[in-house]
């Protein structure tokens, strides 16, 4: 009786949980495994040999059925459910600095513009080496806790104890801590004359007034034909795609639907509202390109509306939708499929329950050739037939709205336009010295030490971009770096690092004295599906017809 109870309970709460969630939902348990699994409960906690902490148990068995499922359905426990959103949400609350950390003290690479560190004189290069009572400087405390520290709900106080360089002793800044805005535009700019670029780094609540106000400042500047780079974009709300998609597409365009079990059919249509519908846009894109930049990729791509530029994107076509558990805890749980305008599934093939294939692709598309070699062209390399019996069957042949041209599902997007990888492009010393963030180090080290000096040189970006060399005291730093990573140098090997090495070193300087936006112009020129998809948008017509 007394179990019985116990199951009626847990049952009632289930699905008081569920119905304050889902209104509407129809809730089933099965009564035989509900009982097993308290019935285990109940005997590892009054039972085991050791003494237990019954949370950790539970959540572990949570985290061990959601591995039975899809790849991407995940547990986050209450203390990160907070930080998990966080970077979708639109901002957070904290003292507002972007900072990165060199030999366990944190250095602030930027403070907020108009934020509260800014507004108590809070500068860049300066080292936090306290935070109110506790130091956080040379005791190997995690970036996260760290992070931890700093942030707490707007209007509270902080004291921070600052080292600048020039200035002896720890001077002391109390920062009242506010909204911090998160953003998911990296970089705008004018790519040449008339073509601008805009990259996102994701798809948050934001993204999509970042993003028309980078439109509008670039069709100020002559922007007739827009570059978007969705490359390693890894994705986001569901809503901020098809709010960006919706600006290039007809009234009624079908932008993308999802489907489940228990989720019936959902079309999202563009509203015919758009402001960029006459507008040429290429869409650049990578292995990473995931989620919500499929679906954007999918639905220009699917109703012929604009040329994908890249390589093949991830394959994460899942819907996830967040449940509250009763302690604050949260499941991600997959409900549903996305499917794009022509029918085609953005998912890639998985096992539930088996991760490490899925976890391996990106290793598979280069050993089997697919990053090297232009799948879309038919040829009589056998690699690349092979190839396109995998990628291109008829079974996943679909046909795009407008002009019916060929696409095939499988997972993820391919492109219209296929660029490959050059493995050979940088050398194993330049991947070394990135790996271990040596190049990052030096960089940071370098302008801490010259910074008053390279804004003196370099008042504005396009000064540095055109002017800036880099020189020996950098070079020497980089070395320096090396030598503690335990990384030896050959000099053949160095002299034929120096190009990418010299190019990267002078983009994180242009990034440590201004921001990503000047980062992105001087590496993307250097990058070839940057470099091809400029090119395919500067032959677009100005307005489209």
């Amino acid at each position: 009786m007394k179990r019985t109870a116990l199951l009626s309970t847990l049952f009632l709460l289930c699905a008081a949980t569920i119905a304050a969630q889902e209104p509407g939902t129809r809730i089933s348990l099965n009564p035989a495994q509900a009982k097993k699994l308290q019935a285990a409960e109940l005997f590892i906690n009054n039972f085991y040999v050791d003494k237990l902490e019954e949370d950790k148990v539970v959540d572990a068995a949570i985290e061990g059925m959601l591995k039975q499922l899809d790849p991407h359905s995940a547990y986050v426990k209450a203390k990160d459910v907070e930080s998990n959103m966080q970077n979708l949400n639109g901002s957070f609350e904290g003292i507002g600095v972007q900072f990165n950390m060199l030999e366990d003290t944190l250095v602030v690479v930027q403070p907020v513009s108009g934020g509260p560190s800014e507004k108590v004189g809070i500068m860049a290069g300066d080292r936090i080496v306290n935070v109110d009572d506790s130091t956080i400087a040379g005791v190997k405390m995690s970036r996260e806790e760290i992070m931890r520290r700093l942030r707490g709900p707007k209007g509270s106080k902080v004291r921070l104890g600052i080292m600048r360089q020039g200035v002896k002793g720890i001077n002391n800044f109390t920062v009242t801590r506010d909204k911090i805005p998160v953003n998911t535009l990296d970089a705008a700019y004018m790519a040449n004359d008339h073509v601008g670029y805009i990259r996102l780094s994701s798809f948050g609540q934001t993204t999509h007034s970042e993003f028309m106000k980078a439109v509008y400042d670039l069709e100020k500047q002559g922007m007739t034909a827009l570059l978007l780079d969705l490359q390693s974009n890894s994705g986001g709300y569901l809503g901020s795609a098809v709010e960006i998609a919706n600006e290039f597409l007809p009234g009624g365009a079908l932008i993308v639907y999802t489907e489940g079990r228990s989720q019936k059919r959902e079309n999202y249509n563009a509203k015919g509202n758009g402001q960029l519908q006459d507008m040429p846009v290429v869409v650049i894109v990578d292995s990473y390109t995931a989620s919500a930049a499929e679906i954007v990729s999918g639905a220009l791509q699917d109703n012929d509306r604009g040329t994908i530029v890249g390589r093949r994107t991830f394959g994460k076509g899942l819907v996830q939708r967040p449940f509250k558990l009763p302690d604050g805890s949260m499941l991600r749980l997959t409900t549903a499929h996305y499917y794009t305008a022509s029918g085609r599934c953005i998912q890639k093939p998985y096992k539930r329950g088996q991760r490490d294939d899925y976890d391996s692709d990106m290793n598979y598309r280069l050993k089997s050739g697919e990053l090297t070699h232009d799948i879309l062209l038919e040829a009589s390399d056998t690699t690349v037939q092979r190839l396109r019996q995998d990628l291109f069957p008829d079974s996943l042949r679909f046909s795009t709205v407008r002009l019916n041209r060929p696409v095939y599902g499988g997972g993820g997007i391919m492109p219209d336009d296929y660029v490959t990888l050059d493995t050979a492009r940088t050398t194993p010393l330049y991947r070394q010295l990135s790996a271990k963030g040596c190049i990052i180090s030096a960089t940071l080290k370098y302008v801490n030490g010259h910074r008053k000096q390279l804004k003196k040189s370099y008042p504005a970006f396009s000064d540095f971009q055109q002017r800036f060399q880099v020189d020996d005291d950098l070079l020497l730093l980089v070395r320096q770096e090396a030598a503690s990573k335990s990384i030896s140098i050959d000099e053949s090997a160095w002299q034929a690092t120096l190009p990418d090495l010299k190019n990267m070193l002078k983009a994180f300087t242009a990034r440590d004295l201004w921001g990503m936006a000047e980062y992105f112009q001087i590496v993307n020129p250097t990058t070839d599906i940057y470099r091809r998809g400029l090119e395919v948008a500067s032959t677009q017509p100005a307005k489209l017809q």
